[in-house]
C-alpha cells in the first residue's frame, strides 16, 4: 500500500491511498474499493469523499486536436468524519459503472488507445484535493464481445480505439468511443477502414458503424453509416447476422454487392 500525501498546500499532511478490490469490471457492474487515510500532525474534519470516474478524450479545435480528461461519473461515498492526528482510517465504497462506459480492456489486456481511471477527491479544510489516477479496466459486455469476435472472424484487423468529444443520439455521455479496424477478407473490396461505436443500456445496445468506403469506377470514396439494435437476450448468431446486414447495406453502391 502506497500512501499519497494530500493537502500539502494547506499544511494538513493527510495521506490517502485508494485500493480497488476489482480493477476489472463490465458496464452495469459494481466497482468496489477502500479509501485508506492516515492523519497528519493535527486533527482535521474530513468534509466528504468523492470518487470520480475519468476518461482521456480527443478534442478537435479548428485544425488541431488535443487530449483532455473528462469526468463521466462523480459520486459521494462518504459524509463528514473526524480524522485524528496520526490516526488511520479506512472507508469502503461501491460505485456502479455506467452502462455507456467505454471498453478499456479485452480478454484481460488493455485496449490500445484507451485511458480510463478512478480518482479520489478529498474535501478537507474547506478545500478540495484529488489523488493520483488509478487505472480502470472495463471489459466488454457479452453482446459486445460477440460483435468484436465476429469482426475478427470476418477478417477485420484491430487498429486502435479512442474517445471523441460529442454526444450521440440516444446517449447521455459527453464523448463516444470509436473502435477502429482495417478492413479485411471480402470486405476489403468495399471499405478501407471501419469504426464501431456502442451505446449500451440495461437491456439492449445500439451499434453504430462508420466505414471509409472505397471509390469505384468514376466515383470517389466516401463514408457510409449504419445503426442497428442488439438486445442482450438475442442469440450471438442473431447479433452477428445484424452486423453482417449492416455491413452489406453500407457496401451496396450501384449494384456492387
Amino acid at each position: 500500500m502506497v500512501f499519497r500525501k494530500l493537502m500539502a498546500a494547506f499544511g494538513a499532511g493527510v495521506e490517502v491511498d485508494t485500493v480497488l478490490t476489482n480493477t476489472g469490471v463490465r458496464p452495469g457492474e459494481v466497482l468496489r474499493g477502500v479509501v485508506h487515510f492516515r492523519g497528519g500532525k493535527a486533527a482535521y474534519k474530513v468534509e466528504g469523499i468523492h470518487i470520480d470516474l475519468t476518461a482521456v478524450v480527443e478534442v478537435e479545435s479548428g485544425d488541431s486536436e488535443y487530449k483532455s480528461t473528462y469526468s463521466f461519473l462523480r459520486q459521494q461515498v462518504s459524509g463528514p468524519f473526524q480524522l485524528e492526528a496520526g490516526a488511520q482510517h479506512q472507508h469502503p465504497f461501491e460505485v456502479t459503472i455506467p452502462w455507456e462506459t467505454p471498453i478499456s480492456a479485452i480478454a484481460g489486456q488493455p485496449l490500445r488507445g484507451m485511458r480510463l481511471g478512478v480518482q479520489t477527491e478529498l474535501a478537507l479544510a474547506g478545500a478540495l484535493d484529488k489523488g493520483d489516477l488509478d487505472p480502470l479496466f472495463v471489459s466488454p459486455l457479452p453482446a459486445q464481445e460477440h460483435l468484436i469476435a465476429a469482426l475478427d472472424r470476418m477478417g477485420f484487423r484491430f487498429k486502435k480505439a479512442d474517445l471523441e468529444r460529442g454526444t450521440l443520439y440516444g446517449s447521455t455521455m459527453p464523448f463516444f468511443q470509436e473502435i477502429e479496424y482495417y478492413a479485411g477478407g471480402k470486405w476489403r473490396r468495399y471499405f478501407n477502414e471501419l469504426e464501431m461505436t456502442f451505446i449500451a443500456g440495461p437491456g439492449r445496445m445500439d451499434v453504430i458503424l462508420e466505414a471509409d468506403k472505397r471509390g469505384g469506377f468514376l466515383t470517389s470514396g466516401h463514408d457510409a453509416y449504419n445503426r442497428f439494435t442488439v438486445r442482450y437476450d438475442d442469440s450471438s448468431g442473431a447479433a452477428e447476422q445484424a452486423l453482417e446486414r449492416g455491413l452489406e447495406k453500407m457496401a451496396r453502391h450501384r449494384g456492387w454487392f
